[in-house]
């Protein structure tokens, strides 16, 4: 590839040539194009025609201290000099053993032990084996996971099991685990999550000697639209889970690090869960890695001599790979150092009163908010109206990267983003809807 003649279109052709991109129809750049980037820096990205964006959804909800930032870069550097990966597998390294503690040190009492993999969705594989090989361990048999309606949590066979996304689950029906789902909080009052909470008890009360796992995002629910729920529900959820003796799985990897306000979602409601899963931000936005955080309970479950044939059966090539456990070390430095998640709460605020004026607009339902995650409802338009895309493309060329979700705005930056680039983000938001009048 020639380096001089590099440039937007020139690379977006070649692109095409070869590349399949996730959640795309492909079809779809025929007429939109894929915007190549050259570089970034802090919450900026630049494209080869020399064009810069305010990386407003921290490239898919992972990038939490800006792009290319240089603490998290030095720290990988110095990783990359003496160890880049080896087997965990009989083998272990300083960095894992490091972050392992560190994690457990964060993480809500309680969860001692840790289970690297290297995606959101396959710490949620992780969860789902090891909660059900639990219960067989003890002599029971549990062949169900109950979710939340309306939930996501990846698009991983298992994964999309628990998950409840339409398109998804009609398309691969037949591949899927067994799966119910108790009805989310419609919304974010108490009187929701209580309505719900009986629901769930009629649930459990009549299968929970069938179920496994009960699996949540925690407060918000991301890619069904950024449902937000009373912390109530969570509460009450980690109660009746204790009374049927069913697992409780916090999918945290959307609200981990400080996303909800505090820095674990579930630590909101002071609940222990007995699994976490964690990726996105745990790095900073840098090189996959998750884990899945579980209690001794589970973990004496598989510890037996091996003719007992009772160990947890799962692994990754590149499980606690020692570069990326770099950059979540470097990550967790920052988070003690600065005291983000308190800073966050000033940014929060100025998020909040930015939405307050579009109340006034017509096609606008409601917004919500909670953390360093704002939301827009617009109010219902046709699927082929496409308006996410519609809102995606004016903003885009007005300098910001939003990604909306249907009808549904959402603003979630990297957390360094300044007062005066939130300004503009919500300023561009608001002319985008007003354009579809």
């Amino acid at each position: 590839m020639d380096k001089k003649t590099d440039s937007n279109s020139s690379l977006m052709q070649k692109d095409l040539e070869v590349i399949w991109h996730p959640c795309t129809q492909m079809k779809d750049h025929e007429v939109y194009p894929i915007v190549p980037i050259k570089s970034a820096k802090g919450v900026y990205l630049y494209d080869f025609d020399g064009n810069s964006y305010i990386d407003a959804v921290s490239s898919w909800w992972v990038n939490l201290f800006g792009h290319c930032n240089e603490y998290i870069n030095l720290k990988i550097k110095e990783q990359l000099d003496t160890l880049e990966h080896v087997i965990l597998a009989g083998f272990s390294h300083k960095p894992a053993i490091e972050l392992a503690h560190r994690l457990v040190s964060v993480t809500p009492v309680g969860l001692d032990k840790v289970f690297f993999a290297d995606n959101g969705s396959s710490a949620v594989e992780v969860a789902l084996k090891m909660s059900y090989h639990y219960h067989l361990n003890c002599g029971a048999n549990r062949p169900l996971f109950l979710s939340l309606s309306n939930s996501y949590h990846g698009e991983t066979i298992g994964a999309l099991s628990v998950g409840d996304v339409a398109l998804y689950k009609q398309t691969y029906a037949p591949l899927l685990l067994q799966c119910i789902q108790a009805p989310v909080p419609i919304d974010s009052t108490l009187e929701a999550s209580k309505i719900a909470l009986v629901k769930l008890e009629e649930i459990l009360a009549s299968r929970g000697s069938e179920i496994s796992a009960f699996i949540l995002e925690p407060l918000i629910q991301g890619a069904g639209g950024m449902h937000i729920y009373h912390e109530y529900y969570l509460v009450g959820a980690r109660e009746l889970t204790k009374k049927y003796n069913i697992h409780m799985i916090c999918d945290e990897i959307l609200t981990g690090f400080g996303r909800t306000g505090t820095m674990f979602a579930s630590g909101k409601a002071q609940i222990t869960p007995d699994f976490m899963t964690l990726s996105k931000g745990l790095t900073g936005g840098y090189l996959p890695l998750s884990v899945v955080m579980t209690t001794n309970e589970v973990y004496n479950a598989f510890y037996c001599d091996y003719s007992e044939y009772k160990g947890f059966l799962h692994s990754h090539s590149y499980t606690g790979n020692a570069l990326a456990c770099s950059a979540a070390l470097a990550t967790l430095d920052i988070f003690e150092e600065h005291n983000i998640v308190e800073q966050n709460i000033e940014k929060s605020f100025q998020m909040a009163k930015a939405l307050e004026r579009f109340h006034i607009l017509a096609n606008v339902k409601e917004t919500r908010i909670i953390g360093m995650i704002a939301v827009i409802e617009l109010k219902e338009y046709q699927l082929s109206d496409r308006i996410g895309l519609k809102i995606h493309e004016f903003a885009l060329s007005r300098g910001v990267l939003i990604r909306p979700l249907g009808n549904v705005v959402y603003v979630m930056p990297p957390y360094i983003i300044q007062k005066e680039e939130i300004s503009k983000i919500f300023d561009i938001i608001y002319d985008a809807i007003i354009s579809l009048s």
